[in-house]
C-alpha cells in the first residue's frame, strides 16, 4: 500500500518516525514521509495514497512553532478519508479538537492540551479487551514503556480493542509541575471507527522510539493499517 506518514512537531518524532518508517516498508508497504501538512490540501497527490498516518502534534503551543493544521489541510483529510481512505492516528496526534471540533469526530477521541494528562513515563499493562478484533490480530496482553492517557476527548460507540491499566497516585503536572491526583481505572487506548466511507484506526500508544521498538505496538499498527485499506 502506499501511505503517507505527517511527522513533527513537540515530541521525540526525531526517534519514533524512522522507525515506523522502516517497519512500515519492511512490511512491504510504499511510505512517504514529510512534516509539511500543506500536501493535505493537494487532492491530486492525496489521490496517489491509500492511507494517511500521522505521528505528529499538531497545535500552536507556546514557545514552539505554529503547527495547527490550516482549514485546506483540514479540508483535505476530510474529503481524503470520506472518500473511501484509510486514516491511523497514533498517541498524540488526535489532539487538535481545541481548533477544529471535526477533528475529534473523525478519530473518535484523542488528546486535549490543558485537559489531559497521564502518569509519568513508565512500564504498564496493556489488555486485549477484544480478541476477535483485526486490530490485535497475533497479539496479546503484554506490558510495555510508554504512556497511559486519561482525561481524552472520547465518544461512545468505537470499537475498543486494547485498554490499559493504572493505580491511583498523585505526580507532579502541568507547567507548574503541581501535585495532580490521577485516579485508578481502565482506560481506552486502541479502537476503530468510520467517518464516512473511511477507516479510522487510533492507537494512544506509542510516545517514543522505545515504544515504537515493542513488537506488540508495531503489529497493531501494521494491522491498522492493513484494517483501514482493507
Amino acid at each position: 500500500m502506499k501511505l503517507l506518514v505527517i511527522s513533527g512537531g513537540r515530541h521525540p518524532y526525531e526517534e519514533s518516525t524512522p522507525i515506523l518508517d522502516k517497519f512500515l516498508n519492511d512490511a512491504g508497504h510504499q511510505v512517504t514521509v514529510t512534516e509539511h501538512a500543506s500536501i493535505l490540501a493537494d487532492a491530486a497527490k492525496m489521490g496517489e495514497f491509500d492511507a494517511l498516518v500521522f505521528n505528529t502534534r499538531r497545535e500552536n503551543a507556546s514557545g514552539h512553532e505554529d503547527l495547527t493544521l490550516p482549514i485546506a489541510s483540514q479540508n483535505g483529510i476530510i474529503e481524503f478519508i470520506k472518500s473511501g481512505k484509510g486514516f491511523v492516528c497514533l498517541h498524540i496526534s488526535g489532539c487538535g479538537s481545541d481548533y477544529w471540533p471535526e477533528f475529534n469526530n473523525i478519530t473518535g477521541g484523542g488528546w486535549v492540551t490543558g485537559t489531559s494528562f497521564h502518569p509519568p513515563y513508565g512500564n504498564f499493562s496493556v489488555n486485549v479487551s477484544n480478541s476477535g478484533h483485526p486490530g490485535v490480530a497475533g497479539v496479546s496482553d503484554f506490558s510495555t514503556d510508554d504512556e497511559l492517557y486519561m482525561g481524552i476527548t472520547y465518544i461512545e460507540g468505537n470499537d475498543v480493542f486494547i485498554t490499559g491499566t493504572s493505580e491511583e497516585g498523585t505526580w507532579p503536572w502541568g507547567p507548574d509541575r503541581a501535585d495532580t491526583h490521577m485516579p485508578a481505572g481502565t482506560f481506552p487506548l486502541g479502537w476503530t471507527k468510520t467517518y464516512g466511507s473511511g477507516k479510522v484506526y487510533t492507537l494512544l500508544l506509542g510516545h517514543d522510539g522505545k515504544s515504537f521498538q515493542s513488537p506488540e505496538f508495531q503489529k497493531m499498527v501494521l494491522n491498522g493499517v492493513d484494517w483501514v485499506t482493507a
